[in-house]
């Protein structure tokens, strides 16, 4: 009898895999056909379809063509990104809770940002980019060289993340006291925005998104050693501490290319990955495809949900992710904290 209920549960786990990836692709797409239609000029679905197939060449196929599809696709991206850091950042530190700001990313980004914008007269969108990068980078490596190798690498990891989280952004906020009229127009980007995308900044991280994506691909296999306790993995004779940090350089190559190009954009990395993973389990070769394609849907939709607010006005899509994102991280905490009592 076990030997006939096994298959049958196996069908019927791959059947139910498969619905849930065909409406999550459905949900995508609706998002991308959505957010290239509506927008503060109105669009009829025979100009999209003729703009998206470049058959017209009049003002409406060129604002969809040069503003709506460069933000569409960059929201997409950008969403796919920070979903999949912040699956790899819960998995690196063993906290469900964790997001890439535990690794010094957003807040060493945005300190930069705001000393390039202070230093350079005119700083280009592209020297903007630079420099967050950077800032990212150095976050990133600040957090790790006080990480150490000891044992429970992970614990160090998230204390020694939160720490230069705070130090960073308290010197991001002094900056921006002290020269609130020089960075005045930074706001949108430090909330997190997709307003100005364009095709530079979509040209700009595509190679970090297909890199990041063939690494990842590369090291599933070893990643699924941070799911089993560390004195477990290093008696299998694997090097957990160099598993580890490809899994951090992943998160700063994802999450610095994202911080770049649209500013710290809070809550997708911790919200996606606790959805895909009450959806799909945690077997990373469903969990990882499944949390990019939820964490592409989630911003294209805020996006567009941030152009409704205030009307005819935009609003930043950090907000909406933060509304959305507050209350949920509430609700997580006290369903981890009432699992420990």
């Amino acid at each position: 009898m076990d030997r006939t209920i096994q298959p049958m549960k196996q069908q019927s786990r791959t059947r139910f895999l498969l619905f849930l990836f065909s409406i999550s692709v459905l949900i995508l797409a609706a998002g991308l056909l959505l957010s290239l239609k509506w927008g503060q000029a109105p669009i009829s679905w025979r100009t999209l379809y003729e703009a998206l197939t470049y058959q017209g060449q009049d003002k409406n196929h060129l604002y969809i063509q040069t503003l709506r599809l460069p933000r569409t696709l960059t929201a997409c991206i950008v969403g796919m990104l920070l979903a999949l850091a912040g699956l790899l950042t819960q998995l690196a530190t063993k906290n469900p809770l964790a997001s890439p700001h535990m690794f010094g990313i957003n807040a060493g980004a945005s300190l930069a940002v705001v000393f390039g914008l202070l230093a350079v007269a005119e700083l280009s969108i592209m020297g903007s980019m630079l420099f967050a990068f950077a800032g990212a980078a150095a976050g990133a490596l600040l957090v790790w060289s006080l990480t150490g190798n000891e044992h429970k690498q992970y614990v160090r990891l998230a204390l020694a993340g939160i720490a230069v989280h705070f130090l960073l952004a308290s010197l991001t906020e002094g900056l921006i006291i002290l020269n609130q009229y020089s960075t005045e127009s930074m706001i949108f980007w430090l909330v997190g925005s997709v307003n100005q995308a364009g095709w530079p900044e979509v040209r700009m991280i595509l190679p970090f998104f297909l890199g990041s994506l063939l690494l990842l691909a590369v090291m599933l296999p070893s990643f699924r050693l941070l799911l089993i306790d560390d004195e477990i993995a290093a008696g299998l004779g694997q090097r957990v501490a160099v598993i580890r940090g490809i899994a951090v350089l992943l998160v700063l190559l994802m999450a610095g290319s994202a911080v770049a190009v649209c500013g710290p954009i809070g809550f997708v990395c911790l919200i996606v990955p606790h959805i895909a993973r009450a959806l799909a389990g945690s077997r990373l070769g469903v969990l990882v495809p499944l949390t990019a394609l939820l964490g592409g849907s989630l911003l294209v939709y805020a996006d567009l949900l941030s152009r409704m607010i205030a009307f005819p006005f935009e609003s930043p899509v950090g907000i909406v992710t933060a509304v959305i994102g507050g209350p949920f991280f509430v609700y997580l905490a006290r369903r981890k904290g009432g699992t420990h009592r």
